[in-house]
């Protein structure tokens, strides 16, 4: 067998869903997970029913808890929650032999302590790597059954960027290229946010209009720190700003969607994420990126809002409330 070019790393729903898109082009696609258990049941079910049920892998995806195994492929889409990702990163790193792969950045988050982006965290525990981003309006189940989707994909190299670029043609899947990486990667990571306050607005009942106000001043609120942290102010028009921010506050399937509706109905923060199998990263990142925000001078008043709720500092009808009652100003 040829050495498979391709990997990824993070046996989820969005990982199964990149390695499916990949696989049913004939690319054999090396599939890493932390849980041993998990990946042979992969491995002998030819499903992902934990995190990607009812789609069935073909025989050219390949678990493995083997990070080495892996990292015999030149470009690797990293999908592992950000809380994660310094740490298997950095076991990639060590592993890697003095490989350098492209590193594709699948993950949505910024880091709480340095405000850090995730590819520069990728970076950080590994320098012979060439990081990318790869970001958008992408549900992993609609994906994964190859429904047609877009996306963006960011790399500084152009080499780079042609290679992952070029691996989703002839997919359902229609990835466009950016240099952006930073402003890629923060309407990926704020848009959850603004996901968990929609929520809460469909969890309390609220119609279509209090649902397009908060959209459009989330894009607002997005844009605004977005620049402030040194994206481009037309990323955040694009695929990975509005249209990311659209699908997460409109989608049922949406896990930071599903977080603001549960939080609407009355039920507790804690509840709701022991009960969830995937991290809803909107839930971190929210404290990011009002830290961001303090320390830039930026207004966030709905980040703001969205913190104090999930701190526990106020309920989500004060929030609303408090929101509601903010002096009246001219729009942006």
């Amino acid at each position: 067998m040829s050495t498979p070019s391709v990997g990824v790393i993070g046996a989820g729903g969005w990982g199964t869903a990149i390695a499916l898109l990949l696989a049913r082009k004939g690319i054999r696609v090396p599939i890493w997970g932390h849980d041993p258990v998990h990946v042979e049941e992969m491995r002998t079910a030819r499903t992902n029913e934990k995190y990607l049920p009812g789609v069935g892998l073909p025989d050219t995806v390949l678990p493995t808890a083997s990070l080495a195994e892996c990292l015999e492929s030149r470009i690797l889409f990293v999908a592992v929650p950000s809380s994660y990702l310094a740490g298997v990163t950095g076991q990639l790193a060590e592993a890697s032999g003095g490989r350098r792969p492209i590193l594709v950045s699948c993950t949505k988050g910024i880091e709480r302590e340095r405000g850090l982006l995730m590819t520069e965290v990728m970076a950080e525990r590994f320098p012979g790597a060439t990081p990318a981003v790869l970001s958008g309006p992408n549900l992993a189940g609609e994906i994964g059954r190859g429904i047609p989707a877009a996306g963006v994909i960011g790399c500084d190299d152009a080499e780079a960027l042609v290679a992952v670029q070029s691996l989703f043609e002839g997919t359902s899947f229609r990835p466009y290229s950016s240099a952006d990486l930073r402003g890629i990667q923060l309407g990926g990571a704020l848009k959850n946010i603004f996901a968990i306050a929609a929520g809460v607005s469909d969890g309390f009942g609220l119609g279509d209009n209090a649902k397009a106000a908060l959209v459009t001043r989330s894009l607002a609120e997005m844009t605004r720190l977005g620049t402030a942290m040194g994206g481009q102010r037309e990323t955040f028009s694009g695929l990975s700003g509005i249209g990311d921010l659209m699908v997460t506050c409109f989608s049922d399937r949406s896990r930071n969607h599903q977080v603001g509706v549960r939080l609407g109905r009355g039920e507790t923060l804690d509840d709701i994420t022991a009960s969830m199998p995937n991290v809803a990263e909107g839930v971190p990142t929210a404290a990011s990126a009002r830290a961001a925000a303090r320390r830039l001078g930026v207004e966030t008043p709905l980040i703001d809002a969205v913190h104090a709720v999930l701190e526990g500092k106020v309920s989500p009808a004060e929030a609303m409330q408090s929101l509601m009652a903010r002096q009246l100003k001219a729009e942006e």
